[in-house]
């Protein structure tokens, strides 16, 4: 990892989260797909957690839904109507993945203590909340996948090569 700018240090760690993000979701059970956790089906709380990296990561205030979101589909408060199949999320989070990578591409250190357009918040503040919200849902997700499998899902660390194919998703 260069470590010559923080946008390039942001960049390398949003990679190894998205990675991460991806294994925890192939890890979980079909059989939990569905499974009440907190008053919502697991899936919803897989969808909360990206939908929260789709809209806060880059801009709250100029984002455009995805086409499949209902009202509250990813409210943790509120039992909605709709449903997601594990490939709706999968297609879900590779675009979220997308469009976050192109951002970051387009990033720059002097740029990341300014506001997006319209929003108070700067753009580092943004990035780092959504980090801490990610990885606390990531936590819940990863306890339920233990509870019920008692599998560790694989995560990176800060050292291990990211996995392109060929891998264990489990520890």
């Amino acid at each position: 990892m260069e470590q010559n700018s923080y946008c390039e240090i942001m960049a390398d760690q949003t990679e190894r989260a998205l990675w991460e993000v991806k294994n925890v979701i192939d890890c979980i059970p079909d059989a939990l797909w569905d499974r009440i956790y907190c008053d919502m089906p697991l899936w919803k709380h897989v969808y909360h957690t990206l939908h929260s990296l789709d809209q806060w990561f880059i801009n709250p205030m100029v984002y455009a839904q995805p086409p499949f979101h209902c009202p509250a589909l990813n409210d943790l408060d509120v039992v909605t109507e709709g449903y997601l199949s594990r490939d709706e999320i999968q297609r879900y989070v590779r675009s979220v993945s997308e469009k976050i990578r192109a951002y970051l591409t387009e990033l720059t250190d002097e740029l990341l203590l300014s506001c997006p357009q319209s929003c108070p918040y700067t753009r580092f503040t943004l990035i780092l909340a959504q980090y801490r919200h990610l990885h606390t849902h990531m936590g819940m997700l990863m306890g339920y996948i233990i509870a019920q499998t008692g599998q560790w899902p694989r995560v990176l660390g800060l050292t291990h090569e990211i996995p392109s194919q060929g891998y264990d998703k489990f520890f």
